[in-house]
C-alpha cells in the first residue's frame, strides 16, 4: 500500500489556533536527575535488552545472542510482527516494573496495541514469568533461543497478545476496547491500578472515544484506578494518526475536557527521568483521590491522571532504508527490513541494528540477564505476568433460590419483572462480586426492582455519587461490553441487559472475547472465570411502537456462530422458566450465555417443578396444549421464544375448533442448542431423543423468534429435514399493532395453523379432505384481522394475552 510522503522523521504537529496558556492545565514536573545512577542504569539495560529481544523475535530463527555474524539462513522464512509500537510498550513496562518494585504497587498492564506482542513477551521472559507457566522458556540461552525462534511461526507464540500471554486480560486484535476492559478490571478491586496503553491508532476508534468517560463510573472508595497512557508515535499503517497531528494544546484541551489531569512526556533525551517522575506523580494523584473518598470526603469530579507519551514510531530501529525514513514513520509499523531474508543490504542493516543494543552487555554467556536488569524486576507476587487477577481470581456468586420468585400457572407476568426481583437479591447477596452493565435501559427493560436494593454508579451525578451502586448505565454498548469483559476476566460476574436490536453493536467484541476464551481453555494454567451473560429483551415482537429500526434479532446468529463449547442460547417461554435459566447462567463458567425474552406480561405456562424439568431437558412436549397429550401426532408444532410459543398454543386452540381431526403435538424449545446434530454441541440431542420429541417422520413446523436461516443451519445435519418448515423474523416491520407484527412475519397463529394443516394432511386423510377449505377460511380470518388493525389502529388478537387464545 502506498504511504504518504513525509519530509522528516517523526514530524511534529502543526501549531493550533489554541492559546498557549492551555498548557497550565497539564502537570508540570521537575524531572532533572530524577533517577539515581543505578536506577537509570537498570532501566536503560532493561529497555535495551527487551528491545533487542523484540527485534530478534521478528527476524531470527537462531543465533539469539548474536554470537555469530548473521547469515540469510538465520532469518525466518516469513517475517511477521509489528515493530513500530514495541519500543513504547517496553518503555512503559520497564517503568511499571520500577514503581512496582519501589512502592509494592498492585498493577496489571493492558496493551491496546496488541500486535506489539514481541514487546510484552520479551519483558515476560526478562522477569521470568514465562517459565512459570511454560517451563521450556527458561531464563537462559536455551529459553531465549526458543523464545526468539518460536515467535510467529506455526506452533509458537502468535503475533498478537492473546490468552496464551501471561498477565493478559485483553485480546490484542480488534482495536478500541483496551480502555473499557481496564475500567471493568479495577471495579471492586480497590488496591489495583491498571496501566492501559492506548495506541494513537486505537484512539481514533468510536469505542475508545466513549471509553474515556468510563472514569466517571469509578467510585474511588470501592474500586481501583486506571492510568491511561496515550502512546502517540504518530503513524498508523501508512498514514499519520489524528493524535499525531494534534499539538500539545489540542491534546490538553481534549483530555482535560474528558476530566483527566494530563501529563505530557516527550523529552526524548531525558525520557527515563521524565517517565519515572510522571509515573510517581500519577500514582500519588490516584492515592490522593482514593484517600479522600475512603475517608468519607470524596473529591467531586476528580481529575484522574493520564499520561500522553510521545515517542517516535519504531524508536531505536533502522533510521532509513534506500532513502526512505524508517524510524519515526509508518514504514516501521510492521517489519522495518522486510527483505532481510534475501537482500544482503538489509541483512547487514539488521546486523548493525541488533548490535546497537550491545547484547554482550545485556546477557551473560549462559544467556541470563545481567544483575542490573534484575534489579528493576519486582518480587514474584507483584510481577505483571504473575498477577492472580489475570488468570486465577474467580469468585463464584451466591444466587437465591429462584423458585421463591415463581408464579402460578395461568397468571400473567413479565419475564423481566420476575428476574428483576431475583436480581435484586443477587445484588444483595453479592455486594462486591456482581454488577450490571446496561446501556441506559434498565428501567425501560423492566428490571427496575434492582434499584430497590442498589443504585447507579455514575460518580459525576450528585444523585448517585459515592453510594456503592452496582448498576453501570452508559449509553455506549461498547463501553458496557468492555467493562463487562474486564470485570469477568478478573474473576467476578456481570450481566449485560439490552434492547435486542442493539446488542449487535458489540457483536465483534463478543467474538473477540470468545476467541480469548477458546485459547484460555486450551491454556493449562488459566483457571475458569464466569460467563459473559447477555439479557436480550425489548424484542422485535413487541417493538411495534418503536418501529422497524428496533426490530432485529440478529445477535442470536452471532452467538450461534461461536465455537460450540462456549455458545449457549436460551429462549425461555415464560417467567418461571426465565428464573431457572438466569440462575443457571449466572453460576456457569466460561460460556457466552444469551437469554432472550419479553418484558411484557405473558402467560405462565409451567409451574416451578415443571419449569425446572423443562429447562434441564432443554425442550419438552407440552401435553396441555397437544391433542391426547401429544400421542401419535399428525404434525408437530414447535414454539421457540415467548410470543412464538404463545402463537403456537393459540394455533393449537384454533385447530381444535376448526380442524378437530388433526392430531397436534406442541413442543417448546428453551435451549436452542439441543437442535444441533448430535456431536456438534454438548447439549445436542441424540437422534433417538430428537425423534422421541419430534417423531421420526411427521411434519415439524417451527415458529422461531430469530431469523429462519439460523434454525436451518442448526437443523441441517438432522435426518429427514425435508419434513421441516420454519417461520421466523422475516425482516418485516413498522410501527403497527403487536399482532400485525406476527402477521407480516408469518408467525401468527393463523400462519402456524395453516402450516399445521398442510403438514398433517400428508398423514391424516380426514384432514386432507378439508384442508383446502379450512386453510382458505383461516387465511380469510387473517386478512380480516389485518383490515381491522389498519382501520381501527388496534387488533382483535394479541400475541400474549390468555383471553386471546383461539379465534
Amino acid at each position: 500500500m502506498p504511504g504518504q510522503h513525509i519530509a522528516q522523521a517523526n514530524p511534529p504537529p502543526d501549531a493550533s489556533q489554541l492559546p498557549k496558556d492551555l498548557l497550565k492545565y497539564t502537570a508540570q514536573l521537575n524531572t532533572h536527575d530524577y533517577l539515581s545512577h543505578d536506577e537509570l542504569k537498570s532501566i536503560d539495560l532493561f529497555t535495551r535488552s527487551a528491545n533487542y529481544i523484540a527485534a530478534a523475535m521478528i527476524f531470527l530463527n537462531s543465533n539469539a545472542q548474536l554470537e555469530k555474524k548473521l547469515t540469510h539462513d538465520m532469518i525466518k522464512p516469513r517475517l511477521l510482527g509489528h515493530w513500530g509500537t514495541c519500543p513504547g510498550l517496553i518503555l512503559v513496562y520497564a517503568h511499571l516494573n520500577r514503581i512496582i518494585r519501589k512502592t509494592g504497587l498492585d498493577a496489571l498492564y493492558v496493551v491496546g496495541p496488541g500486535h506489539g506482542a514481541p514487546a510484552v513477551l520479551s519483558c515476560l521472559w526478562l522477569e521470568d514469568s514465562l517459565s512459570t507457566f511454560l517451563p521450556e522458556y527458561t531464563r537462559d540461552h536455551v529459553g531465549l533461543e526458543k523464545l526468539i525462534s518460536r515467535f510467529s511461526v506455526p506452533g509458537g507464540f502468535p503475533s498478537h497478545i492473546n490468552a496464551q500471554t501471561p498477565g493478559a486480560i485483553h485480546e490484542g486484535g480488534e482495536l478500541g476496547y483496551a480502555l473499557s476492559v481496564s475500567f471493568g478490571a479495577v471495579m471492586d478491586n480497590p488496591d489495583l491500578i491498571v496501566a492501559c496503553v492506548v495506541g494513537d491508532g486505537e484512539a481514533e476508534t468510536g469505542p475508545t472515544a466513549a471509553a474515556w468517560h468510563a472514569a466517571k463510573y469509578i467510585d474511588p472508595a470501592e474500586s481501583g484506578a486506571v492510568l491511561p497512557i496515550l502512546h502517540v508515535n504518530g503513524f498508523k499503517i501508512s498514514e499519520r494518526t489524528i493524535s499525531g497531528v494534534m499539538d500539545n494544546e489540542e491534546v490538553t484541551a481534549l483530555y482535560t475536557g474528558y476530566g483527566y489531569h494530563v501529563r505530557i512526556v516527550e523529552d526524548l533525551e531525558n525520557i527515563h527521568n521524565d517517565l519515572a517522575a510522571s509515573f510517581e506523580w500519577a500514582v500519588s494523584e490516584i492515592r490522593k483521590i482514593q484517600k479522600a473518598a475512603r475517608s468519607g470526603s470524596p473529591i467531586v469530579k476528580p481529575r484522574w491522571p493520564m499520561i500522553v507519551l510521545r515517542t517516535p514510531k519504531g524508536w531505536t530501529g533502522p533510521k532509513t532504508l534506500r532513502g526512505e525514513f524508517i524510524e519515526g514513520s509508518f514504514r516501521s509499523h510492521q517489519v522495518p527490513l522486510p527483505e532481510a531474508k534475501t537482500n544482503p543490504e538489509e541483512l547487514e542493516m539488521l546486523q548493525k541494528w541488533l548490535e546497537s543494543y550491545r547484547p554482550d552487555e545485556l546477557f551473560t554467556k549462559e544467556g541470563r540477564p545481567v544483575d542490573a536488569i534484575l534489579d528493576v524486576i519486582p518480587e514474584a507476587s507483584k510481577k505483571l505476568g504473575l498477577r492472580d487477577e489475570a488468570y486465577k481470581n474467580y469468585k463464584p456468586i451466591n444466587t437465591p433460590n429462584w423458585r421463591k420468585f415463581t408464579f402460578n400457572v395461568g397468571e400473567e407476568e413479565s419475564c423481566m419483572k420476575a428476574i428483576g426481583r431475583f436480581l435484586k437479591e443477587v445484588v444483595e447477596e453479592n455486594p462486591k462480586t456482581f454488577r450490571i452493565f446496561s446501556p441506559d435501559e434498565l428501567v425501560s427493560n423492566k428490571l427496575d426492582a434492582v434499584l430497590e436494593a442498589t443504585g447507579r454508579n455514575f460518580q459525576w451525578d450528585v444523585a448517585s455519587r459515592a453510594q456503592g451502586g452496582r448498576v453501570i448505565e452508559i449509553l455506549s454498548e461498547h463501553t458496557c461490553q468492555g467493562m463487562l469483559q474486564g470485570y469477568t476476566l478478573t474473576g467476578r460476574t456481570g450481566l449485560f441487559p439490552s434492547y435486542e436490536a442493539f446488542l449487535g453493536i458489540v457483536q465483534t467484541m463478543m467474538v473477540q472475547y470468545s476467541k480469548f476464551s477458546k485459547m484460555a481453555s486450551e491454556t493449562t494454567w488459566r483457571q475458569p472465570c464466569g460467563s459473559l451473560n447477555y439479557l436480550e429483551t425489548s424484542t422485535w415482537t413487541r417493538q411495534e411502537h418503536n418501529g422497524f429500526s428496533h426490530q432485529n434479532p440478529s445477535f442470536i446468529g452471532a452467538v450461534l456462530n461461536l465455537k460450540a463449547q462456549f455458545a449457549r442460547v436460551y429462549l425461555p417461554p415464560d417467567a418461571n422458566c426465565f428464573l431457572s435459566t438466569i440462575s443457571h447462567c449466572l453460576r456457569a463458567k466460561n460460556y457466552v450465555n444469551l437469554m432472550v425474552g419479553s418484558k411484557q406480561p405473558t402467560p405462565v405456562w409451567l409451574n416451578k417443578e415443571e419449569a425446572d424439568k423443562h429447562c434441564i431437558a432443554g425442550a419438552s412436549v407440552w401435553k396441555f396444549a397437544s391433542v391426547d397429550d401429544g400421542v401419535k401426532p399428525d404434525v408437530v408444532l414447535v414454539g421457540i421464544g415467548v410470543e412464538m410459543t404463545f402463537e403456537v398454543i393459540a394455533a393449537a386452540a384454533l385447530l381444535r375448533k376448526y380442524m378437530p381431526a388433526l392430531r397436534v403435538r406442541v413442543v417448546n424449545v428453551t435451549d436452542l442448542m439441543i437442535l444441533s446434530p448430535f456431536g456438534e454441541h454438548p447439549h445436542a440431542l441424540t437422534r433417538a431423543s430428537f425423534e422421541t420429541l419430534f417423531t421420526s417422520d411427521r411434519h415439524i413446523h417451527f415458529n422461531y423468534h430469530g431469523y429462519p436461516i439460523e434454525l436451518r443451519g442448526l437443523l441441517g445435519g438432522r435426518h429427514n429435514t425435508e419434513r421441516i418448515s420454519i417461520e421466523g423474523y422475516a425482516e418485516e416491520g413498522t410501527t403497527t399493532s403487536p399482532f400485525d407484527m406476527m402477521l407480516c412475519n408469518h408467525t401468527s397463529r393463523f400462519d402456524v395453523a395453516m402450516a399445521a394443516i398442510r403438514g398433517g394432511a400428508h398423514f391424516n386423510e380426514r384432514v386432507a379432505v378439508d384442508a383446502h377449505e379450512i386453510i382458505s377460511f383461516i387465511k380469510h380470518l387473517a386478512q380480516k384481522e389485518r383490515e381491522y388493525i389498519y382501520k381501527h389502529g388496534k387488533g382483535v388478537f394479541h400475541p400474549s394475552r390468555v383471553s386471546n387464545l383461539g379465534a
